[in-house]
């Protein structure tokens, strides 16, 4: 297992073979764990708010789709306009 040196200002630098194994790349995100005496790093995803959202809808069936052309996909979405407007009409 190779070592590694914490430098000034706490950094260190991660053996090539060990960011290879996992994949890590330039700007990639860790999670840092302390367990007993022990530190580690997991590489970890961050997901944008508003695409977890669009992800949490496709989930519960709010969706809208397929279409088979582009037009079908405009009709849909003015069609839903139209509904909204009417919503905020009778509210």
């Amino acid at each position: 297992m190779p070592l590694v040196r914490v430098k000034t200002k706490y950094q260190v630098t991660l053996p090539t073979e060990v960011r290879e194994k996992v994949g890590l790349a330039v700007g990639d995100l860790l999670e840092a764990k302390v367990v007993g005496n022990k530190i580690t790093l997991t590489p970890r995803l961050v997901i944008d708010r508003r695409i977890a959202e669009s992800l949490e809808d496709f989930k519960k069936g709010r969706v809208y789709g397929p279409f088979a052309s582009a037009n079908e996909a405009i009709r849909s979405l003015q069609n839903n306009i139209k509904k909204i407007r009417e919503r905020a009409k009778s509210s």
